[in-house]
């Protein structure tokens, strides 16, 4: 698996070709707007199931009408590696409800 720490310049060109996302402390992270509640739960739920899939789990915080992801590599430090870009684009590839 890709588990080697990005360099900073590797970070801002794999940010560039993602939309809305953003890095914080070493946290890859995007806020999904939502039309209802009910839509952010199930949109967490795809979000789960994705990233099962992927073997790379994000923090999910649903609030009202908003979703927050936010991706880290854990097992190296807690630092960005590829697979948190990886499934940073599987997310933006779901469907949802938009606010």
């Amino acid at each position: 698996m890709a588990r080697t720490l990005l360099t900073e310049a590797q970070i801002t060109e794999r940010l560039s070709h993602l939309n809305g996302w953003e890095v914080e402390d070493m946290r890859l992270q995007k806020t999904f707007q939502m039309d209802t509640y009910m839509a952010g739960l199930a949109f967490a739920s795809a979000v789960g199931t994705v990233c099962e899939a992927l073997d790379h789990h994000p923090d999910i915080h649903i609030g009202w009408r908003r979703v927050t992801i936010s991706f880290t590599t854990h097992d190296v430090g807690n630092v960005l590696t590829e697979s948190d870009f990886r499934a940073a684009r599987a997310v933006d590839g779901l469907q949802y409800p938009k606010a």
